[in-house]
């Protein structure tokens, strides 16, 4: 494979390019370097490569001429594909690097200072590629992962080429882990399953240990890994810790916004209390309140729970008896949080959902929205609660209690007019997904 790196700095890889496997495959043929400088092509004595950006700021911007002259000069078999390390570009995955790694060739532009002059994009077909959410000084350590990250894929490249597909991220997973000589060190034993000469059950070890790894420290990885469902139901006995056990649902009937952005109060619904449950308890919730002050309704929510929990329905249908044990009736969200506070030893974090921002009275956001992976994390630390508003949504003064607001759902689409049960099943979702 042959790599065209334009850099402003070719030595920064002298030493990279000539050890290890790579200095031996590079040796051998198997991968070819050559390197291309945008200061050989300037015209002014300082031979300048950058300059001040439009609109002012901080730092410097690579010059588009110099570049583009650059990149035009080389040869089209020795140009192949374009790819500039940039923080805005496509992320760098193993899937991504078997795709790059099938090119016969591959050019390598290295960013320096504030990065490029986005009309490079417009003039030539060059793709950005983004290896981390990382601050670089330039795009030579970027430039060098793909290098070995592609390279290693060549025939001839590895010592032996089962190598190169038995490494994390291989199969979408991490890698398993790996012991050497000596049996024991310091107490720490190498597990008996690798000493047992078993390839079969070392295979399923193997495999079963990848996926707690990745369980445990990438798990988003498991979204987009194939699966099969001997994998599920292994992961699945192996989640004891479900961050849906510190997470409740309130839903309010009071006060709530009711049509022409009125308070006031809500009428129950057999529906929303029956969805949102199965949905709580899908997601492994603790809890969830249904909040009306009104006699009539609490009356009515007792019947509905008794039938369902402990009368005919119970018999009937075990499943949606199980659900409905989560439900606990209330008077007010301050009482949820009272009860929630002498229950779990500390005060919950109260989120609130709403369909649209929170503006002021000159149309500006109060407070930015709550990501949610940041509510996610604080799942970990001590009890959540969600509120959700039937009817046109939580009125302003019980988002003004909430310490966060979840985004809206389907912000960028004009039409964001979803039943309070759907919401609730999108929201635990971001907040938990298969993982709760």
């Amino acid at each position: 494979m042959r790599y065209t790196l334009v850099t402003l700095f070719p030595e920064w890889f002298d030493s990279p390019l000539a050890a290890g496997l790579m200095g031996k495959a590079r040796e051998a043929g198997v991968v070819e370097f050559s390197f291309a400088n945008p200061r050989d092509l300037t015209t002014d004595p300082h031979h300048t490569v950058d300059d001040r950006p439009y609109g002012g700021g901080p730092g410097m911007v690579l010059m588009l001429e110099p570049l583009v002259s650059l990149l035009r000069s080389l040869p089209p078999s020795r140009r192949g594909r374009m790819i500039a390390l940039s923080p805005g570009g496509r992320p760098f995955t193993q899937e991504l690097a078997r795709e790059l790694a099938r090119e016969p060739a591959l050019t390598l532009i290295c960013g320096r200072y504030e990065g490029f002059d986005a009309r490079l994009f417009d003039v030539l077909p060059i793709e950005p590629v983004c290896v981390g959410d990382a601050v670089l000084n330039g795009g030579e350590v970027a430039a060098l992962a793909v290098i070995e990250a592609t390279a290693r894929l060549q025939p001839g490249f590895m010592g032996k080429e089962a190598s190169g597909e038995e490494e994390s991220f291989s199969n979408g997973l991490l890698e398993y882990p790996q012991f050497t000589r000596p049996e024991d060190f310091e107490g720490h034993s190498v597990p008996e399953t690798l000493r047992s000469g078993d390839h079969a059950h070392i295979a399923a070890w193997r495999r079963e240990q990848s996926l707690l790894a990745t369980l445990r420290c990438r798990p988003e990885l498991l979204d987009t890994a194939p699966l099969s469902w001997a994998d599920r139901k292994f992961l699945a006995s192996q989640n004891r810790f479900r961050p849906g056990k510190n997470l409740y649902i309130a839903l309010l009937h009071h006060p709530v916004l009711l049509k022409r952005k009125i308070v006031g109060t809500s009428s129950l619904t057999n529906l929303d209390v029956h969805d949102i449950a199965r949905i709580s308890r899908t997601y492994g919730l603790s809890g969830f309140f249904v909040v009306t002050p009104l006699e009539d309704q609490r009356r009515l929510l007792k019947e509905l729970l008794t039938h369902w929990t402990v009368g005919d329905g119970a018999a009937s249908n075990p499943d949606r008896a199980e659900a409905l044990t989560l439900v606990r009736p209330a008077d007010s969200l301050a009482e949820v949080v009272e009860s929630l506070t002498a229950s779990c030893g500390m005060a919950p974090l109260v989120l609130g959902s709403s369909a649209r921002p929170e503006l002021d009275k000159k149309g500006r956001e109060k407070r930015p929205a709550l990501p949610f992976a940041t509510a996610r994390k604080s799942l970990d630390k001590r009890p959540v609660l969600l509120v959700l508003g039937t009817s046109h949504g939580l009125a302003p003064e019980v988002l003004a209690q909430c310490e966060g607001v979840l985004p809206p759902l389907r912000w960028m689409d004009s039409y964001n007019h979803l039943p309070v049960r759907a919401a609730a099943a999108i929201l635990l979702d971001r907040l938990l997904g298969d993982r709760s």
